[in-house]
């Protein structure tokens, strides 16, 4: 699972992409600095994960990951191929999430692609063009649709139905995952078609290190316009954050945090906000050799959480021995979480919960 970092030339995406990953994509002062998509596997900050790591002192601890991809800028006409339209647009196809960050800082010294700050502007460019490019994939459907349809193919015609709202909708300028349609309609005819603009969204409000913590007039803009969008606004001096990054010791880093007023970095918030984004939550293992947080998605089944450990573990699954995380906390070991009766066995219907830890049995 992958979430692109999107957004015009020069607003700070590569210097978002270092900050996360530490891969050092290159970053400057120009547009299309970046032209392959750089690919970053990022741990995913989660406190829990510290705590059992306190309480059973493993020799290892693995946290989550989530696959970052800073993707090249995109200007206007990218959906007819300016720029490096045609490959952002492949790029951005192929990712599950979309973390837009929009330019919300004055700084003389930084151009920008149109030549002056406006948030709301480059949000509506960036929108168009993904819509214009969902609209092309609508219309070759249509033509392919409309055909059957004319038959009398009853399902042809229920499918034309859903193409023409979704036409509809996009000639409007609103994006697909904002189109009102049934949920079992949007599952049958709109997922399959991949729409850039029905991936979940994250704005990600680049601000100077003075508006890290409150934000400034750009964000509250950013924020009133997306808010019938059921999307997340993570404020961010990514500039700063890339500084602290930078830092060679944790104390260091601590005190630049302070000094800002935060009480962590604003990356650990937008890294944990693309894993939910791409709803995506989190089982652990816990043991002497290993502590290890598990990846799945949202609504898996013990037989599918085990088989994120080995496909073995789905196939022969007996049971799942299941403790909750609040309750190994109360308790602190396994052997006495046991003795007060907190450990659960639970079959294959099981459907897993955010944060328990599991212990799988299995035959094969």
């Amino acid at each position: 699972m992958k979430a692109g970092i999107v957004g015009l030339p020069n607003v700070g995406k590569s210097t978002l992409f270092n900050c996360l990953s530490n891969a050092k994509a290159q970053s400057a002062n120009f547009p299309f600095c970046t032209i392959e998509p750089n690919i970053g596997v990022v741990n995913v900050p989660d406190a829990r994960l510290e705590k059992l790591e306190e309480l059973v002192a493993p020799e290892r601890v693995v946290p989550a990951t989530v696959e970052i991809v800073d993707i090249a800028g995109l200007v206007k006409g990218a959906s007819k191929g300016e720029g490096l339209g045609n490959q952002f647009l492949g790029n951005i196809r192929e990712t599950d999430a979309i973390l837009h960050v929009l330019r919300c800082f004055d700084n003389d010294n930084i151009v920008h692609v149109d030549g002056s700050v406006d948030p709301i502007r480059d949000k509506e460019t960036i929108d168009m063009e993904l819509q214009l490019k969902d609209l092309e994939t609508v219309e070759k459907k249509l033509d392919k649709v409309k055909r059957a349809a004319k038959t009398g193919n009853k399902e042809a015609q229920k499918e034309e139905a859903v193409l023409l709202k979704l036409k509809d909708g996009l000639e409007a300028g609103v994006s697909v995952r904002a189109i009102e349609i049934e949920k079992e309609d949007r599952l049958e005819y709109v997922k399959p078609l991949q729409f850039i603009t029905d991936k979940p969204v994250m704005y990600v409000c680049n601000v100077d290190e003075g508006a890290a913590v409150d934000g400034n007039e750009y964000v509250e803009k950013v924020k009133a316009t997306v808010a019938n969008e059921n999307a997340e606004v993570v404020v961010l001096a990514v500039g700063t954050e890339a500084d602290i990054t930078e830092l060679e010791t944790y104390d260091e880093r601590q005190m630049f945090l302070e000094d800002l007023g935060l009480s962590e970095p604003g990356s650990a918030k937008l890294i944990r906000g693309a894993y939910k984004l791409l709803n995506l939550e989190t089982y652990f293992t816990a043991g002497v050799k290993e502590v290890r947080a598990w990846t799945i998605p949202v609504g898996a089944t013990a037989p599918q959480a085990a088989g994120v450990i080995h496909t073995d573990f789905e196939k022969g699954f007996i049971r799942a021995e299941v403790i909750a995380y609040d309750d190994y906390v109360i308790y602190g070991t396994e052997a006495k979480v046991k003795e007060a009766g907190k450990m659960r066995v639970e079959g294959k219907d099981y459907v897993v919960k955010d944060g328990d830890v599991m212990h799988f049995r299995f035959n094969v």
